[in-house]
C-alpha cells in the first residue's frame, strides 16, 4: 500500500501536478453548532451585519404601499379608534378609567409593538431558508435583526403616542417619570425577543403553529387589558392573579402609570416583567441554539 501511494505520488509529480498537504484542524462542518458561548461571540461578531439589515429593511418595509412608513403610525391610530368606537362608546368599558383615550392608546399602541416583533421574529427563520442554505452564519441573526428593525420602526410610532396623549383631553402632565418609560420599553424589547428565539425554533420544525400565533395574539390582546380595565372585569382571584403575572400587562401598567397617573410604578410590577424578559431571552437563545444544525436540513 506505501509502494501504491508512492508510485500515485511520483506519477502526479512527473503530470505537473503538485500535492500541498493541507490540515482540516480548525475547520467546522458548514452549518455546525459552536459551543454556547463561541456561538455568542459570533453573533457579537455579526453586530454590523444585523444593525445594517435592519435599517435597510425599515426603510424598505412599506415601499410598495403607497403612504410608505405612514401604516405603521396608521394601523394602531386606526385600530384605537375601532377599539374606542366599539369598546368605549358601545360597550361602555371606559367606565372608572380616568383619561380613558391615553389609556387605550398606550394599550393598542404597545401592544402592537410587541405583536409585530413576535410575529416577524417568529417566521424569521422560515422565511430566510435559502440564506440559511447558502451562507454560514449563526441563524440567532435572523430574529435579533428583525427585533432590532422593531425597535428602530418603533420610534416613531412611541413618538406619535405621546403626542396623542398630549394632544387629547384630559391633557397629561410632562414630569420626570416619563423618563421611566425607557426602561420599561427595553424589558419588553428584551422579552419580544426571547419569544421570538423560542418560536422561530418551533416554527422551523411545524409551520402550522403560524396559524395560531395571530389567534393566541388575539386571546393575549384581551388578557393584558389594552381597552379595559382589568379590575373592574375579572373578580376571581386565580384570573386577577393570571392578569398581574401577565408580562405585556405589566408594560402597560407601568407606562400608564408613569405617563397619565405621575406615579411611580411598583416594584412587583418591574419585578415581574424583568422576571419574563431576562429569562425568555436566556431560555429562548439556549433553545434556539440547540437546534443551530437543523435549521440547514429543514
Amino acid at each position: 500500500m506505501a509502494d501504491d501511494g508512492q508510485e500515485e505520488q511520483e506519477t502526479r509529480e512527473s503530470a505537473g501536478v503538485r500535492v500541498i498537504p493541507v490540515s482540516t484542524r480548525g475547520l467546522l462542518r458548514i452549518g455546525a453548532r459552536p459551543g454556547f458561548l463561541d456561538y455568542l461571540k459570533q453573533i457579537w461578531d455579526h453586530r454590523a451585519f444585523i444593525v445594517y439589515d435592519a435599517r435597510a429593511r425599515v426603510s424598505s418595509g412599506n415601499r410598495r404601499d403607497r403612504l410608505g412608513s405612514a401604516w405603521m403610525i396608521l394601523n394602531p391610530v386606526l385600530n384605537g379608534l375601532t377599539f374606542y368606537l366599539i369598546f368605549g362608546l358601545l360597550l361602555n368599558t371606559s367606565r372608572g378609567i380616568s383619561n380613558f383615550i391615553g389609556y387605550l392608546v398606550i394599550g393598542v399602541f404597545l401592544f402592537q409593538i410587541s405583536a409585530r416583533a413576535i410575529t416577524n421574529g417568529a417566521r424569521s427563520v422560515q422565511a430566510n431558508k435559502a440564506v440559511i442554505q447558502a451562507f454560514n452564519f449563526p441563524r440567532a441573526t435572523l430574529p435579533i435583526s428583525v427585533n432590532v428593525r422593531e425597535i428602530l420602526a418603533s420610534v416613531p410610532v412611541l413618538i406619535t403616542m405621546l403626542i396623542l396623549i398630549l394632544i387629547f383631553p384630559p391633557v397629561e402632565d410632562i414630569t420626570w417619570r416619563w423618563f421611566l418609560i425607557l426602561p420599561a420599553l427595553f424589558l419588553q424589547a428584551v422579552f419580544n425577543l426571547g419569544v421570538g428565539l423560542i418560536l422561530a425554533r418551533m416554527i422551523s420544525r411545524i409551520n402550522d403553529i403560524t396559524h395560531l400565533l395571530s389567534f393566541a395574539l388575539r386571546v393575549w390582546m384581551y388578557a393584558s387589558a389594552v381597552f379595559f380595565s382589568y379590575e373592574r372585569f375579572i373578580d376571581h382571584e386565580v384570573l386577577l392573579t393570571i392578569v398581574q403575572l401577565n408580562p405585556l400587562f405589566n408594560v402597560l401598567d407601568i407606562v400608564r402609570d408613569c405617563v397619565l397617573y405621575a406615579t411611580l410604578p411598583s416594584w412587583g410590577s418591574w419585578g415581574v416583567l424583568s422576571a419574563w424578559a431576562f429569562g425568555s431571552l436566556i431560555l429562548g437563545m439556549v433553545f434556539f441554539w440547540k437546534a443551530e444544525e437543523s435549521y440547514v436540513r429543514e
